[in-house]
């Protein structure tokens, strides 16, 4: 009897097994991809060989992989082998990932900047980044940078970046009393990037840097040195999560990129350049707008040590922050800034696109030694709406050639032209 039900149980296991039998992925085929190594993209995606076909697994795939610099769109196919057996082929649209830039800004006071650089994002055909830039404003400044976020694993990397920065920076005080110092710095510095999923991504580095300001020219307060030095030891950091679907020029999702630096070792000979904590947050939402419509938005929140000093560390500048203000043209030790555009394709064929842009660049600053009141009081608030347009190449990394005019609104606003490549944010 007992043989009997042993039986039993054994026939019935049998038939579960085979009415149960799931579809299983034999073997994944990358196709498309002509720089970039193959190896590299299997490295990264989730679904390996022997997995169960799963079409949401698939989908978080596509996402990951048109997130790489190298990759301008990805599709896939499921084929039919046997047994329940598939064959999964991601077909990859391949960017040219090696990219000169160029920003240029200039205002009604004649001020101009330009910067120029060349990096290689698909630098081995893995996605590291390697390149620098050449900067001019008022003096010459240059950078080298290497990064490889997937060199130890798939998920942790390494960054270096050597920066040599030199410009005459405005020092702003009471009763609109200006003062200019060519200021130069000299960075080290070294991080380790980790990326548990492709939605989240987390960095910490330190810096070694050395700061020099030196008079030029300006009616010079009593207590303000001429020249200052300090060397610095800062912890940096960064935390990435990102929900951001794309589809060549459109963009759609939300991203928050929290960024901050602890300088714990600043040494120098006053008490100007002290040891201070600077953070910011910028939060992105993207929305689709019909077929040819992306509503960009970028809200940025940023606090730093409230230290009563010329040296704050948040500038108002014409690429960083409010497209039209001007290089450089006020400080702050905490700001709230809101970017809102509207991007319109105009015309687009084959890789070409033109598009059209329409924005609202407004922020807020609390100035050095001051109450955060000061933010929401009115008394520094900047609105500057403009228009632009964009010419984009949808098949080189970033290849956004941007042109924008800000009108600034206000009695003592300035009008400008900013340039650049890739979007503003």
């Amino acid at each position: 009897m007992r043989l009997k039900y042993r039986l039993l149980i054994v026939l019935v296991l049998f038939i579960t097994g085979v009415f149960a039998q799931t579809n299983v992925i034999s073997q994944v085929n990358i196709e498309g991809n002509k720089r970039t190594k193959t190896s590299f993209l299997k490295r990264l995606a989730f679904v390996k060989d022997g997995a169960v076909l799963d079409s949401t697994k698939i989908a978080s795939d596509i996402r990951r992989l048109k997130l790489l610099p190298s990759v301008a769109n990805v599709s896939y196919k499921v084929v039919p082998a046997n047994n329940s057996r598939y064959h999964l082929t991601y077909i990859i649209e391949e960017n040219f990932a090696i990219i000169p830039g160029l920003n240029i800004s200039t205002d009604n006071n004649g001020e101009f900047a330009y910067r120029t650089s060349i990096f290689d994002f698909n630098f081995l055909g893995r996605n590291q980044i390697i390149g620098g830039f050449y900067s001019r404003n008022v003096f010459n400044s240059y950078a080298a940078f290497w990064e490889a976020p997937n060199l130890f694993t798939r998920k942790l990397g390494v960054g270096i970046n050597y920066q040599n920065l030199v410009s005459q920076e405005p020092v702003f005080f009471e009763n609109d009393n200006d003062v200019n110092y060519k200021f130069s710095t000299k960075a080290f510095e070294i991080k380790l990037q980790y990326e548990p999923n492709f939605h989240n991504r987390l960095e910490l580095g330190l810096n070694l840097s050395s700061e020099h300001y030196n008079y030029l020219e300006g009616n010079l307060q009593a207590g303000i040195p001429e020249q200052l030095k300090a060397n610095k030891t800062a912890i940096i950091g960064e935390y990435e999560y990102n929900n951001i679907n794309i589809f060549y020029q459109y963009q759609s999702g939300f991203r928050s990129l929290l960024t901050y630096r602890f300088v714990t070792g600043a040494t120098g000979e006053n008490d100007l350049l002290n040891n201070f904590f600077i953070g910011w947050n910028d939060f992105e939402y993207f929305k689709r707008i019909g077929n040819k419509g992306n509503w960009a938005n970028r809200l940025r929140l940023a606090y730093a040590s409230n230290d009563d000093t010329p040296f704050a560390p948040f500038a108002v500048d014409n690429q960083l922050n409010i497209r039209g203000v001007g290089n450089t043209i006020d400080r702050g030790t905490a700001s709230i800034v809101l970017n809102t555009e509207y991007r319109h394709t105009l015309y687009e064929k084959g890789w070409f696109v033109i598009q059209s842009n329409a924005f609202i660049d407004a922020g807020s600053w609390r100035n050095p030694g001051e109450n955060l009141n000061e933010l929401f009081d009115g008394s520094t608030v900047k609105f500057y709406p403009g228009l632009g347009l964009r010419f984009i190449h949808k098949r080189i990394f970033n290849a956004v050639f941007r042109l924008d005019y800000g009108f600034g609104v206000g009695s003592d606003a300035t009008n400008g032209l900013v340039f650049g490549i890739g979007q503003y944010f």
